[in-house]
């Protein structure tokens, strides 16, 4: 059986043949069908051929790349953009829907919050033309703030989940999800994780179908939710779940693997995978649905063996509600409530349940990582502002970016990081608190700052707050791949556009100190800072510089460091860049320091802080 870590490893080649026979948006009769596809590849292809005509994201590791691929089907069948944020880009949904036409929208788990608030009541409205969200959770915590289980939420909401379990049900559940939302009048969640979303599998793809735009529906008992209407609205969800329970009970989606009545598991998504590698021999039934849950089909399985194991990551969702019909189920007992599963994870499991033994399978299922230190990149942009933040002594509300992590030695510059667009408003927080001796500074990125940073901005300015707000313009958005959005100019198609313009937008705001520094100069982000700092009331300080890395490489003459003038002093080491690396040659106990010149990007900021004049561009010692 092909292992999950086998299904990471096709070679490109593989794909680069199957692209040539199968181009996107062109499968002529006779043409290959069957191509390697990440899950998030096959969900966009999902939301292709089910004749979408908008689609909208924000970007957010693991789900990126969704919308990136949707983007590379032709303009003239559907609308592709990114949103402002992620309850944005549901909005733009919602209104496609309202006029007729399917619409989807992807984010990652902790978008889903933002995204909650209008999630919540289009529920009760319900959907026109087809509404389909792609949430991607990240068990394991891999490239987020929390882990979190989307599932919960979507039950709050009472909005259907579908779980696929490799690329082909991506594709397969996303394209179905467009029917069931239309069928039943209800936004739809297909729910992927991190590894769905980046593994690769086989797909069998198929023709994108036509479908006729409905047009508006005339019906303000239904489209406004207004406590009236909302009343009335309320009874037609509980019905429709359990329309919904009925539809899932007899769905081929679900699916049964036959084995030993001695005991069943039931699990759902890419823990399927980990399930049928460590017991293939197993009698297994697999959800497609994990809300609501199909309760008759459940009895069914339950009664056919005579001990039930639910393998789920995260939250005892499947479990829980086992329990709550009185089937008697272990779960949380034998699996971790945290963390991504794995092989190994599950066969732990079955040998605490005493179903397998420890040398049953391989002792090892766990591939060797090979550790990449948490610094910034060589040349980063935002290097300097925490280096001046720390030499004013700066009490540092952080924000969610690449920037997070001058929160750890040597640059050790952040002292708070909650959520997105948090950080303006925890710098009001400990200002009002009126018992800080140090200076409050927040630091937001450029697209952070326009997905959640203008209302709390908006809040300091209006409360006088006495606060420096620094928001680091790197002119995209980094830490997700390179991304545009409204700060760059261009479209998620590369077409132009307006480009926000932080000054106007922030004087617009009521700002009276703003000022605008090149990330570079260091003695220029010094001299700002501190001017910004004895300003009283709200000042801004926009540190301007391009990522170096995304979406373009950036990279200008390479320093050098002369060994014979370098003291050791340590000055360049404190900027944590990766390009600089000690020598084993020492001075009075200190190594000396050399710079690594297939990484430097010339940013010139250890020539800058170095007190010895040791590095210099080659030719100008």
């Amino acid at each position: 059986m092909t292992t999950v870590l086998q299904m990471t490893t096709i070679h490109q080649a593989a794909v680069r043949q199957s692209d040539d026979a199968c181009k996107v948006g062109k499968h002529a009769a006779g043409q290959r069908d069957i191509r390697p596809m990440l899950g998030n590849e096959a969900i966009a292809r999902g939301v292709w051929e089910a004749g979408v005509k908008v689609a909208t994201a924000y970007p957010g590791t693991p789900s990126t790349e969704i919308l990136e691929n949707i983007a590379r089907y032709p303009a003239a069948d559907l609308v592709a953009q990114w949103g402002t944020n992620e309850k944005v880009a549901l909005d733009v949904a919602i209104g496609a829907s309202f006029v007729g036409v399917r619409a989807f929208v992807c984010m990652k788990h902790v978008g889903l919050n933002v995204a909650y608030d209008s999630l919540m009541s289009v529920t009760y409205i319900g959907v026109n033309g087809a509404l389909v969200l792609a949430v991607c959770d990240d068990p394991g915590i891999h490239s987020s703030q929390n882990e979190q289980d989307s599932r919960l939420l979507a039950r709050i909401a009472m909005v259907p989940v579908l779980e696929p379990a490799d690329a082909q049900e991506a594709l397969d559940f996303t394209r179905i999800a467009f029917e069931i939302s239309e069928q039943f009048d209800t936004p739809v969640m297909v729910r992927s994780t991190t590894r769905l979303s980046h593994t690769r599998s086989r797909v069998r793809v198929g023709q994108r179908i036509t479908v006729e735009d409905k047009g508006f529906i005339e019906s303000t008992a239904k489209n406004v939710m207004v406590p009236a209407h909302a009343r009335l609205r309320h009874p037609l969800l509980l019905e429709r779940e359990q329309k919904l329970t009925e539809y899932f009970n007899t769905s081929p989606l679900n699916q049964q693997d036959a084995g030993s009545s001695h005991y069943g598991i039931i699990t759902a998504g890419i823990s399927y995978s980990y399930v049928k590698e460590v017991v293939p021999e197993a009698q297994v039934l697999k959800l497609a649905v994990t809300w609501p849950l199909p309760s008759g089909l459940l009895r069914e399985f339950c009664d056919r063996v005579e001990r039930v194991l639910v393998v789920e990551e995260l939250e005892p969702v499947i479990e829980d509600e086992l329990r709550k019909m009185g089937i008697a189920v272990e779960g949380k007992s034998l699996f971790p409530r945290v963390g991504e599963f794995s092989p190994a994870v599950i066969q732990t499991g079955l040998v605490k349940a005493g179903l397998l033994t420890a040398d049953t399978t391989e002792a090892a299922y766990e591939p060797s990582q090979l550790a990449r230190p948490p610094v910034l990149c060589a040349g980063c942009p935002h290097t300097s502002s925490y280096m001046v933040l720390r030499s004013v002594n700066a009490r540092v509300a952080g924000d969610i970016g690449c920037y997070t992590l001058a929160s750890i030695e040597p640059l050790d510059a952040v002292d708070t990081c909650v959520a997105m667009g948090c950080s303006i408003a925890n710098a009001v927080g400990m200002a009002k608190a009126d018992n800080q001796t140090r200076p409050i500074v927040a630091t937001i990125g450029d697209s952070t700052f326009l997905h959640a940073g203008i209302p709390p901005l908006i809040d300091a300015v209006y409360n006088k707050a006495d606060i420096t707000v620094m928001i680091l313009d790197n002119h995209t958005v980094a830490m997700t791949g390179g991304q545009d959005y409204a700060g760059t100019g261009i479209t998620l198609r590369g077409e132009k556009t307006e480009r926000v313009n932080f000054r106007d937008l922030v004087t617009s705001i009521g700002v009276k100190w703003v000022r605008q520094v090149d990330s570079y100069n260091l003695a220029q982000m010094h001299k700002a800072l501190q001017e910004a700092i004895r300003f009283k009331g709200v000042a801004v300080l926009i540190s301007d510089r391009p990522c170096v890395i995304d979406p373009i490489r950036i990279r200008g003459a390479v320093y050098q460091i002369t060994a014979a003038t370098c003291s050791g002093c340590q000055s360049c080491m404190n900027l944590g860049c990766p390009s600089l690396v000690w020598t084993d040659e020492m001075i009075d106990g200190h190594h000396k320091v050399t710079i690594d010149t297939s990484t430097c990007m010339g940013c010139s900021l250890c020539a800058q802080v170095c007190p010895s004049d040791a590095i210099h561009l080659p030719g100008l010692q």
